[in-house]
């Protein structure tokens, strides 16, 4: 058998087709891509998209397709097994950590320029909040926003730790709106630049610092889009900074990426958007917290992330023609869709999730009512 009749009976349960008409089927314009396929499916079905070896009218569409096969593909039959690894990418890649690396400052070092066109303007990026009724990214923002306030229960006077602050968004918004002070933290003089600029005048103080370093204490502690860094050695220094640095009958908010399976991988994604990146599993953070911080409150998120992912993907191509051709050529664009895309609908499939954890040090007095 042809490597390229082996690829598609292995995609005869996905209904995903080579070379068919429908918006989900693979368009190929190199046929060295089979072979490509099942030497390396960890990390070639992302790289022969980069290289223009094959083509979707709808990726979204595609990958919903592989994500909602998954119970067909999960069997004992060896072959099935396989397309996981081509199509799903599960395995550990072997590549180099220093290349990795190398690609990661690539692509965090390509500025501002991209990112505050694509995000809103609170410059969020992570998962929205549509469920609150809105039809748009920023109003879905400033409804996740809102949302992680009113569950910590800020109110005027408080000070609040923004762990992983980005470029500032959240630290202004609950300084503005809820009127408390914020010391925000981040590894990027990049972002920390654009946060202390923009939060200039507002009680908030921007540090260029590891959260491990923390030693100061708080009222309030939140965590957005950071915890999917710390990466599962550390995950116990993570809780232990939660509960050294918050008071007695304090709030801490953990905003996170999750998965179902301890262990899951996705290397295209960490090799050339996250490296470093590790996704939490449920039983990976309660063992890490257990002993460490109270769960108040448990709320799962994921399917708003979605719309956010693709809301991002319509937003930097509208952006495209504005920004430099050299800085971002073709591949980088190719690479760009073939993230947002690829990893939009696994969260509406459940392959991903997103929580919202309320945590206390001991328990709240009386019980913790979360403001939904």
């Amino acid at each position: 058998m042809s490597h390229e009749d082996t690829v598609k009976r292995l995609l005869e349960p996905t209904g995903i087709e080579v070379d068919g008409s429908r918006p989900w089927d693979m368009k190929v314009h190199d046929r060295r891509l089979f072979r490509r396929l099942l030497a390396n499916g960890r990390l070639a079905l992302g790289e022969s998209y980069m290289d223009g070896w094959w083509d979707c009218d709808d990726l979204a569409a595609f990958f919903r397709k592989i994500y909602t096969a998954r119970d067909l593909i999960n069997t004992d039959r060896a072959d099935l097994r396989l397309i996981l690894q081509v199509m799903w990418a599960k395995i550990v890649p072997q590549g180099s950590l220093k290349r990795s690396c190398e690609i990661g400052r690539a692509h965090y070092d390509t500025g501002n320029d991209l990112f505050s066109r694509m995000l809103d303007p609170w410059m969020q990026y992570s998962c929205a909040y549509w469920q609150a009724g809105a039809n748009d990214l920023d109003t879905a923002q400033i409804a996740k926003l809102d949302l992680i306030c009113r569950k910590l229960e800020l109110k005027p006077g408080m000070r609040l730790l923004d762990v992983g602050c980005g470029w500032g968004g959240l630290s202004k918004f609950a300084a503005e709106r809820y009127g408390v002070s914020v010391v925000g933290i981040t590894v990027s003089d990049e972002q920390a630049k654009h946060a202390r600029d923009w939060c200039a005048g507002l009680p908030v103080e921007i540090r260029v610092q590891d959260y491990r370093l923390v030693e100061d204490s708080f009222d309030r502690i939140v965590s957005v889009g950071m915890f999917e860094h710390v990466g599962r050695r550390f995950f116990p220094a993570y809780f232990d900074m939660l509960r050294r640095c918050l008071h007695d009958d304090g709030l801490a908010l953990v905003h996170t990426i999750g998965i179902n399976s301890s262990g899951f991988d996705y290397p295209w994604l960490t090799r050339y958007i996250f490296p470093g990146g590790y996704l939490p599993s449920l039983e990976e953070i309660f063992a890490s917290a257990n002993g460490r911080m109270a769960l108040e409150d448990l709320h799962s998120i994921g399917p708003n992330y979605e719309p956010t992912l693709l809301a991002w993907h319509d937003r930097a191509l509208a952006a495209r023609p504005a920004l430099d051709p050299l800085k971002y050529d073709e591949r980088f664009w190719r690479m760009w869709r073939f993230y947002l895309l690829s990893v939009a609908p696994s969260f509406s499939t459940r392959v991903s999730q997103v929580w919202q954890f309320v945590f206390s040090k001991n328990g709240v007095a009386g019980g913790y009512e979360p403001k939904r």
